[in-house]
């Protein structure tokens, strides 16, 4: 005998995605902010005149990538219990890229999913992390083995809360906005070498065009199964720079800065970028003081973490090269002596 359970359905997990200053906030139920110390000194009192609930908790998480992790996330689901949060509460992940996918992924997770929103705090975040419903957290195999999809019900992006931003915070969001720019839109990308996004409303102009270009890759593939890999440009390279460093050495958008230099530099070598595509995007990074080398010690044990990656199989890696700029190929057939020649440019750098 068989018996089908027919669960064929449609859901909408449409959403906003607000550029601009922060609007009101309004909220029937409980709300719980997860945040840091850091925004919560600079900008928590900003979201509060700006959020009206029936009740608000604030949940307060150390910073730093070293801290997304299993222990985090049972503190959060802890606070949420105390604070007797229901499957109508809400919570706010008021941060960072950080603070948006533990968020995430500890909403997705209390009750079986509980609603959740985005409120950027960081350039990174606010182009990249907060859009798309990729939650997750850390462990010591790789970056975000461990996560969901779990889409928010809105973000808000208003970049008044990047005139706080340390400047080095500010260079690892543009490596996101550029590696969006390499792989989906030459036109941007040209525009990102003439134009400082430090000046005027530049930044604006760059942080709509890279938001406005995930949430495209975004509609076409939400799960990953193609078209969206593609946004992991550089990464590939940069959670093997970030693990092995303990997530302690590089921001995350300096670890992708120096992936897509190496993922660059394997492009070239497969004949799918010129040298002076490569230059040009070395010198867009290299203008927000990103770094752009990384010394390699053991090129066999760096070649072996990438089998950890999520897009990678038993047998096969999986690279996201630059075809030009403004194209982009997803392989998992470059030989194994291609890509540890690349590494060897690398190796004690």
């Amino acid at each position: 005998m068989t018996i089908n359970i027919a669960l064929n359905r449609t859901i909408d997990d449409s959403y906003p995605i607000h550029i601009g200053p922060l609007s009101d906030i309004q909220f029937g139920g409980k709300v719980a902010i997860l945040t840091n110390p850091k925004v919560a000194g600079l900008h928590l009192q900003t979201l509060l005149s700006r959020l009206k609930a029936k009740e608000v908790y604030i949940i307060t998480i150390a910073d730093g990538e070293q801290y997304k992790n299993w222990e985090s996330i049972e503190f959060i689901l802890d606070r949420m219990f105390d604070h007797r949060l229901n499957r109508k509460s809400l919570l706010v992940a008021f941060g960072g890229g950080v603070i948006g996918d533990m968020g995430g992924f500890a909403s997705s997770l209390y009750n079986r999913g509980i609603d959740f929103i985005q409120i950027p705090t960081t350039l990174l975040s606010q182009v990249d992390a907060s859009v798309g419903g990729k939650t997750g957290i850390n462990n010591k195999y790789g970056k975000n083995l461990i996560g969901a999809f779990h889409q928010p019900k809105t973000v808000y992006i208003d970049p008044s809360f990047l005139q706080t931003l340390p400047a080095r915070e500010f260079g690892a969001g543009v490596a996101e906005i550029v590696k969006m720019a390499v792989t989906f839109n030459a036109q941007f990308f040209e525009w990102l070498e003439h134009n400082d996004l430090r000046v005027g409303d530049n930044l604006i102009k760059a942080i709509t065009q890279a938001v406005e270009t995930k949430a495209r890759v975004v509609e076409a593939d939400e799960k990953e199964q193609g078209l969206r890999a593609a946004l992991n440009y550089g990464h590939t390279f940069g959670h093997v720079i970030e693990n092995e460093t303990r997530y302690e050495t590089y921001l995350h958008g300096e670890s992708v800065a120096i992936g897509m230099m190496m993922a660059n530099d394997l492009a070239h070598d497969l004949g799918l970028m010129s040298r002076d595509e490569v230059e040009r995007v070395k010198a867009v990074l290299a203008r927000y003081d990103l770094p752009l080398t990384y010394p390699i010690a053991n090129i066999d044990k760096f070649y072996q973490a990438f089998f950890l990656d999520k897009k990678s199989s038993d047998a096969s890696i999986t690279f996201i090269l630059p075809r030009s700029i403004g194209g982009v190929e997803i392989t998992d057939t470059v030989e194994s002596n291609r890509v540890k020649s690349v590494l060897k440019r690398y190796e004690g750098a």
